[in-house]
């Protein structure tokens, strides 16, 4: 996800967005959005305990019922909070409101690495170097502390107005022992992906140290090392192209710069330095071996006509990615070795990589490293002015007086804003934008409303298309019998058709559970007359596992799931639970005893009773029973009493 932290007026920006304005667990007060991703979406937000400004980044309600993503929301906090680094955005809390998860974190009011390579296109070497160091500062610590970060990339790489470079969006992180991704897609931002990412889903610390690599080629050049119309054409290049040098694209950038992008974006992840403080050291040794006029040399910026303003973003968005290589480059092995780069032998007076600078680089991690790169921000940006709710005329008038364009007008519903007026910018308004940038308006063509189509006797799948082809959304299903209506097929909708509501609507179905079929007694048949008897009917059978005692004879039905009489749809399952045979009771000895208390006991051992008496009226006591007191006879059974007479 790529969560900008930037510094937005606390405005419109969020005009249609029901947390802004809300106080999540009774504490954090949500003032503005700032920033939209595919799995959160993150707020200015004010501590009201602490009374500090911070950043909460709230999970998508629809994402919260899913453990999966919720899990790695948890994971990125515990992550994170254990790295306590300054050049990390640092995470205070995680908890749930409601379906609200969300993580507090960090506020940092500036930009994005994204934003100014927008802007200004290709980076003078220092600059690059002194946003690259921070970065594996960060990574480094992450590194040492067991993690690796997997979706290195300029929009998680954050400057401060201060001039602090922070990594973010640790949300991808995951342990170094835990790192291979075994199912068959993988996590990540396609221009920034390892090889090894794309072919097997692996990602160790050398993926991020690759991703780095790419990130540092960027900044010198003003482009991508791998583009294409497609994102597999971006995955093919990766798996089968050596990164190239980066005075291929800007001729006289320093034999070293080329030299740390091809260490850091070897194919072969074994050659790679190992991990993100191993690059630092590289990246130190780099910048003592130039001299100020090659730190400082102003790239040519062809590259920013078309290609850095207008390059599609898509490729920036952090995306699940099938691992499987197209059927043409699948026999297409990582080699064993990178292919031959541009080398040169070491030049005369260059100092060598020595131990101290490793040390030098430990520091580093520990302290945070740098002054900063405040000269990165300053005078080059304004902020877009709020227009929301403004004509068309009166927001055109207010942008082009902060020295802004209006770019193409799109149009748009709304529920809110009333017809032709603003209802969203692009930038939003307060998103920091280059003095003399172009702002796109959406004005409001005011509320739609959609019409319920008639859904009868379509099936269940049809009827939910032609709802979302609509604009509504399917609600509780429930079923019915029906005497005309295939099985399957929708009976009727709530609301009705050509009921008019509002976009995504919930529109309940009742669905036919076809004709009823009046459920056989099947009690006391054998398996395979029960079995014809209910499939006759329309009724799919199943046998329990477990018999059961009872009367019927051993082996035959004792009893079904569904009595009968019942009504069941067709194919509805019977499940028949088969005889194991009365079970044997004790009889109970009762000669000489009362008739009536030796029918109790007779029936309480769970027996069936019949009194004979020889001569009525004449006595009332037991003189004999059919079955002899102390034997066992099935359950159920039947025990006659014959009473003596006087």
């Amino acid at each position: 996800m790529d969560t900008t932290l930037q510094d937005p007026t606390p405005s419109p920006s969020g005009w249609d967005d029901p947390i802004v304005g809300q106080l999540l667990d009774g504490r954090y007060r949500v003032d503005a959005r700032v920033a939209v991703g595919g799995m959160a979406t993150v707020y200015r937000a004010v501590d009201t305990r602490l009374d500090r400004v911070l950043a909460l980044k709230v999970m998508h309600p629809a994402l919260a019922a899913d453990a999966v993503f919720v899990e790695r929301f948890i994971r990125e906090a515990k992550s994170v909070a254990r790295l306590s680094h300054p050049n990390v955005v640092g995470v205070f809390d995680q908890s749930a409101d409601g379906a609200y998860v969300y993580l507090a974190m960090e506020y940092v009011a500036g930009c994005t690495l994204r934003d100014v390579l927008r802007e200004r296109g290709a980076l003078q070497p220092r600059a690059a170097l002194d946003i690259l160091e921070p970065v594996l500062a960060a990574l480094g610590a992450a590194h040492r502390a067991g993690f690796v970060h997997r979706d290195m990339k300029p929009e998680n790489v954050l400057i401060g107005d201060d001039g602090r470079v922070k990594v973010a969006d640790f949300g991808l992180v995951r342990a170094v022992g835990s790192a291979t991704d075994t199912t068959d897609s993988v996590l990540g931002t396609v221009s920034y992906l390892a090889p090894e990412q794309i072919e097997h889903g692996t990602a160790d610390t050398r993926a991020d140290v690759y991703a780095c690599g790419v990130v540092l080629y960027e900044m010198l050049t003003g482009g991508k090392p791998h583009d294409g119309d497609t994102p597999a054409q971006v995955l093919y290049r990766h798996l089968n192209t050596d990164v190239p040098a980066p005075s291929a694209a800007v001729p006289g950038l320093a034999l070293e710069l080329d030299e740390l992008v091809a260490s850091a974006t070897a194919r072969n992840p074994e050659v790679r330095p190992h991990d993100a403080v191993a690059l630092l050291a590289l990246a130190r040794d780099a910048r003592a071996a130039l001299g100020e006029e090659q730190l400082d040399a102003v790239p040519p910026q062809a590259r920013t006509e078309g290609g850095v303003r207008d390059h599609d973003r898509s490729e920036d968005r952090t995306s699940v990615i099938p691992r499987a290589v197209p059927q043409h480059t699948s026999r297409l092995a990582m080699p064993p070795e990178p292919p031959p780069r541009a080398r040169s032998e070491r030049r005369p007076g260059r100092p060598a990589r020595r131990g101290p600078l490793l040390v030098l680089a430990a520091v580093l991690l520990a302290l945070g490293i740098g002054g900063g790169v405040w000269y990165i921000n300053s005078g080059q940006f304004t902020r877009v002015p709020a227009v929301l709710g403004q004509t068309e005329a009166q927001a055109g008038e207010r942008l082009r007086d902060a020295g802004l364009d209006v770019g193409q007008t799109r149009r748009a519903f709304s529920e809110v804003y009333e017809r032709g007026t603003v209802m969203a910018t692009d930038p939003a308004p307060g998103e920091r934008i280059r003095g003399n940038g172009t702002v796109t308006l959406t004005l409001s063509r005011g509320p739609e409303v959609v019409k319920v189509p008639n859904l009868k006797r379509k099936p269940l799948t049809e009827a939910k298309r032609l709802l979302a082809e609509e604009g509504l959304a399917p609600g509780v299903v429930t079923e019915a019998f029906s005497q005309d209506i295939p099985q399957g097929a929708v009976i009727s909708s709530d609301p009705e058709p050509g009921t008019e509501r509002a976009p995504d609507s919930a529109v309940a179905l009742v669905v036919s559970k076809g004709v009823p079929i009046d459920v056989p007694d099947v009690a006391g048949e054998s398996v395979a007359d029960a079995t014809e008897t209910l499939q006759d009917a329309g009724l799919t059978v199943r046998i329990a596992a477990e018999r059961i005692h009872s009367p019927e004879a051993a082996g035959s039905v004792a009893a079904q799931s569904l009595a009968e009489g019942s009504r069941a749809a067709e194919g509805d399952t019977i499940t028949l639970t088969l005889s194991k045979g009365p079970r044997m009771v004790d009889v109970p000895d009762v000669t000489g005893e009362k008739a009536d208390a030796a029918r109790e006991r007779l029936e309480d051992a769970g027996f069936e009773v019949k009194v004979e008496k020889t001569f009525p009226f004449l006595g009332d006591t037991v003189a004999s029973q059919s079955v002899e007191g102390g034997s066992t006879a099935p359950e159920g059974s039947t025990i006659t009493l014959t009473i003596k007479g006087l």
